[in-house]
């Protein structure tokens, strides 16, 4: 059998780095895309730029995703690339329609132009149901999406299903609840916490300033959630799946584990700042993953304390040298 090869957009966020660490022992050729910038960030995928290629591209421009496919000439695609904080989605809500959805449309019409044999994954995201309208989330449950991250994730959900449906792509969307890990970017609530955390107990800030303590989320280990990605291709017939843990909890208890941690006290140390309060909040997300454990095999292995203390390790680490 021929070798494996991926093409991954997004290989130097969190999860494009944890899925090309997997995709490599399974003994795939990865490629990644990645963008024209003046100051590289690979830091998530320096241990392992030897072992990976990296190709110019962009999910604005179409003929440089046609050119990437080209040259790469993969088996799967897997498209995690996003302007992903939901804050900035607000700030700048055309530029993340133009990368979170028209660019799955350009992606997808690469693939049908260049091997519509290539299977696709798409990365969906619980931000799509938004409003809940019932509780667990499940692939059935309508979308109500309240952000413009949201609503253009639920663009990029459809138009997947549209390809697969109007030119028989292996095409799929993965709708994954909140996974972190140690690289998660420092904007993110469950990583502010474990990096504040460390600088309190290293005595390199005095107060953390969050905003809604009583929101919850499903939240995962990252490194867990992208095995789930590569099994999705797996498949006979492509379709789209929830992947999370089933268990929610709320931004309190994730600051509470990570203070303990440290052995401190969290009260003293956590201000609540209404700067941080959302435009439109989402208060409760928990996805059912039944229908992934049933046809994938898959469950989650790392549980939320082990998460958030591996966390809390690697920020302390990081900052102590």
């Amino acid at each position: 059998m021929d070798r494996k090869v991926a093409f991954i957009t997004g290989i130097t966020g969190q999860d494009g780095s944890y899925l090309a660490e997997f995709l490599l022992k399974k003994g795939y050729k990865v490629y990644g895309m990645v963008r024209r910038a003046s100051v590289d960030k690979y830091e998530r995928i320096a241990h392992i730029m030897d072992k990976i290629e990296l190709i110019q591209g962009d999910l604005l421009d179409q003929y440089s995703l046609i050119s990437a496919l080209k040259k790469a000439q993969p088996t799967e695609v897997y498209n995690l690339a996003a302007q992903s904080f939901v804050p900035t989605s607000w700030a700048q809500p055309v530029l993340t329609s133009e990368f979170t959805a028209i660019g799955v449309t350009r992606m997808l019409e690469s693939i049908r132009l260049v091997d519509p044999k290539i299977r696709f994954y798409q990365a969906s995201s619980s931000e799509m149901y938004g409003k809940v309208l019932q509780t667990p989330q499940t692939e059935e449950t309508p979308f109500y999406p309240r952000s413009p991250y949201g609503v253009a994730k639920v663009y990029g959900h459809y138009i997947t299903v549209n390809y697969r449906e109007s030119y028989d792509l292996f095409a799929v969307s993965g709708i994954l609840f909140n996974h972190e890990s140690p690289r998660r970017g420092l904007e993110f609530v469950t990583r502010k916490v474990t990096d504040g955390v460390a600088r309190i107990k290293l005595g390199l800030q005095k107060e953390l300033r969050l905003g809604n303590l009583d929101a919850r989320r499903d939240w995962g280990f990252a490194g867990d959630y992208v095995e789930a990605m590569w099994l999705m291709l797996q498949q006979e017939t492509p379709d789209d799946y929830v992947i999370a843990t089933g268990e929610t909890r709320t931004v309190k208890e994730l600051v509470q584990v990570a203070f303990d941690r440290v052995g401190l006290d969290w009260e003293k140390h956590v201000v609540l700042d209404p700067a941080f309060l959302r435009p439109a909040e989402v208060d409760l997300l928990i996805g059912d993953p039944a229908k992934a454990k049933r046809q994938l095999g898959w469950t989650p292995k790392v549980s939320f304390e082990e998460m958030i203390r591996m966390m809390v390790d690697s920020d302390l680490e990081r900052l102590s040298q």
